[in-house]
Parts: structure tokens; C-alpha cells; sequence
């Protein structure tokens, strides 16, 4: 008898795809759907929100600007590296710490930039309030990105308070909206609950894309993959430590501030959809993990030098939170020191992912 041959994470999805939808043909037999005001009982999850959606580091001139040449050069660096999506602004040091024009401009170099890449954009929109973040989310929307992403606000004190937050962004909203359950560093209020990820996920159509990274965030996965449909795609996050065993729960990509190892993450979602080679799937993941974990191992520690090692970053410059995490007035500008030993065992763990880099990193001052 022929030995069985392991499912791919590729079929199995399409096995439960294919389920979900006889089921949801067979209750639109009669015309009506089982929600409310007659709406599609689900909306087909869009195929290129999927995959490895990498947060883009943001860059910064000697002076402590924002350096938005080099904010496109990774842009072209991340579709270089085959991912198919991409993130920014979304990272503390993108959301808290830059000024709103410094924000809007930054979307519209990454539109003007990913409209000749195969690569995904999806623009941050979130704020202090509803009335902040809708500044955003109308500029994002103005400019056409594929996605949009948005964390709970900073004010919000209820899941009340964040239910009527992400209501008024689905009224401008046009295109697949991926909400974050954390927070950033000044947010006090609730977890999201898979119920209200749901409820959002069934009452419109572009919701039910989730970056699950709070709370018992193994049951919050096991929940929203139990609630698809409606919910339409759930995405690892937590610095993509965990993805091996979330993807095996149900999660489809990862969102994870670690663009520099964009061939990485291809690499290693490849070899997850494929299913055919388990052991390489985790000798990569292995070593991206000893990677990232390296110390300093803050988006702006070791994560910076491999930026200027790989030739896309011109320095180790970033901006900082005040004292206890609070928003200065005027930016705080250093730059990152590493010791000799920081930098030999940086080097040696890179080394180490030889199999799954690229072998030459493309002239990114070129156009795309």
C-alpha cells in the first residue's frame, strides 16, 4: 500500500474553502442570505491580502528627518524579496513618533513607488480618535493602496469605544481593512474580542482581516479561524516567533516588523504552502528566529544594521520616546552603537541564513 502523502497547507485551505462555500451556496438557494438588510452572506476574501505583509523600518537622514528616498528603496527591497504585501505606517516608530504631514507624505511616496511593484501596499490609518484616524484613512483611501490596516485608538476605553471607531472607518473605507487587536504604547483599553472582530467581519464586507497579536493569543486564533466565514483571513503577528505553530492552527501570512528579511519570509511561506519539505520549513524558521531574537532585538537594534548591511539603510540613525514612553516634543535623535561581540554574533546568525537569502541585493536607486 502506497505511503500517504502529507497535505499541503495550500490544499487543506482549499478542502475548507471549498466547504465554506457549498455551504454558503446552499443557504443563498432562496435569494437571501442569512444577514441582515439581504447583503452577501460573504464577500470573497481578496487573494492578495495573504502571505508574509512585512512592516517597513522607517528611515532616517543624519539630521533625524525622515529619509523617503530610502523609504521607497524599501519598498522595491521587499518586492525584490518576493513578499506579496507590505505595511507602513504602522510601527511605533512610524505611528508615534512622526508628524502627520511626515506620515502622509511617507503614503504617498510608497503609492507613487509600489504602483510600478508586484508587491501589495497597505497603508496604517489609526489616531489618538476617530476624528484623527479618518484624517488618514480618507488621505490612504485617496491614494488607492490594496489594503488598509488600523490599531484600536489611543483614547478608546471600551470595546464600545472601538466598535463605533472601526464602524466610522468602514464608512470611508473601500478596500480590505485588517484590523490589530494591540494597541500602541499610550492605549489602556480592551482586547478586541473575537465576537466583535466577527460582528465588524459580518456587517461589511472589507472587514474580516485580523493581526492577531493580544491577549491568549493562541485561542484568539483558534476563534476567529472557527468564525470563517465571516471572518476572512487571520494573520500571525508577535514578531513572527510563533508563526510555524499559528500557521498550523489556521493563520495565513504573518505581519511582522522584520522587512530586512523579506527573501526570508518568502522563503519560509513558500515551504509552508507547499507542505512538501517540513524539514527545511523549519530549519529556516529556526534560523530566522535566532536571528530576530538577537540582542539589541527592538526594531531599532541589531534589525537596523542589518538594513545598512544589506545595502538599503545609510545609517543607524532613529528617533525615540521620551521618558516612559511619551511623545517628545521635538524629536530625540541617536544612533545605535553595537559592541564588537553584538555585531560578531549578528554576523554569524546571518551567515547562518545563507540558504534563504538572495544572493544579490538589486540597485534599488533604479526605478522599479
Amino acid at each position: 500500500m502506497p505511503a500517504k502523502q502529507p497535505i499541503s497547507r495550500r490544499t487543506a485551505l482549499q478542502g475548507i474553502a471549498a466547504g465554506a462555500a457549498s455551504v454558503m451556496a446552499g443557504t443563498a438557494l432562496d435569494g437571501r442570505s442569512l444577514l441582515a438588510d439581504d447583503k452577501p452572506a460573504t464577500t470573497p476574501t481578496d487573494p492578495k491580502v495573504r502571505g508574509p505583509f512585512p512592516i517597513l523600518s522607517t528611515p532616517f537622514t543624519e539630521s533625524g528627518e525622515v529619509d523617503y528616498d530610502v523609504l521607497a528603496q524599501e519598498a522595491k527591497f521587499v518586492a525584490w524579496g518576493g513578499c506579496p504585501g507590505m505595511i507602513w505606517p504602522q510601527s511605533a516608530d512610524s505611528v508615534d513618533l512622526l508628524t502627520k504631514q511626515e506620515k502622509k507624505q511617507g503614503m504617498q511616496v510608497l503609492a507613487e513607488t509600489a504602483r510600478d511593484l508586484p508587491t501589495s501596499l497597505c497603508l496604517g490609518v489609526q489616531g489618538v480618535d476617530t476624528q484623527e484616524m479618518l484624517e488618514f484613512a480618507e488621505h490612504a483611501e485617496k491614494l488607492q493602496p490594496e489594503a488598509i490596516i488600523s490599531r484600536p485608538p489611543d483614547s478608546g476605553k471600551t470595546e464600545e469605544d472601538l466598535r463605533q471607531y472601526w464602524k466610522a472607518l468602514a464608512a470611508v473605507a473601500t478596500r480590505p481593512v485588517i484590523l490589530q487587536t494591540t494597541g500602541g504604547v499610550a492605549y489602556k483599553g480592551p482586547v478586541p474580542s473575537p465576537e466583535l472582530m466577527k460582528e465588524l467581519a459580518e456587517e461589511f464586507p472589507h472587514f474580516g482581516y485580523i493581526k492577531e497579536e493580544a491577549g491568549n493569543v493562541l485561542g484568539r486564533i483558534k476563534a476567529s479561524v472557527a468564525n470563517m466565514p465571516p471572518v476572512r483571513r487571520v494573520f500571525s503577528a508577535r514578531g513572527g516567533h510563533h508563526w510555524l505553530e499559528e500557521s498550523d492552527l489556521g493563520t495565513e501570512g504573518v505581519i511582522t516588523e522584520r522587512a530586512v528579511y523579506a527573501d526570508v519570509l518568502t522563503r519560509i511561506w513558500e515551504l509552508q504552502e507547499s507542505g512538501d519539505d517540513r524539514e527545511t520549513l523549519k530549519d529556516a524558521f529556526n534560523k530566522f528566529n535566532q536571528m530576530v531574537k538577537l540582542k539589541p532585538g527592538s526594531l531599532r537594534g541589531l534589525n537596523l544594521y542589518i538594513w545598512q548591511k544589506r545595502g538599503v539603510f545609510k545609517n543607524l540613525i532613529s528617533r525615540n520616546y521620551g521618558p516612559n514612553k511619551s511623545f517628545p516634543a521635538t524629536p530625540k535623535i541617536s544612533e545605535l552603537k553595537l559592541s564588537d561581540e553584538q555585531i560578531a554574533q549578528g554576523e554569524k546568525c546571518f551567515a547562518a541564513l545563507a540558504p534563504y537569502l538572495k544572493e544579490v541585493t538589486p540597485d534599488l536607486s533604479k526605478p522599479a
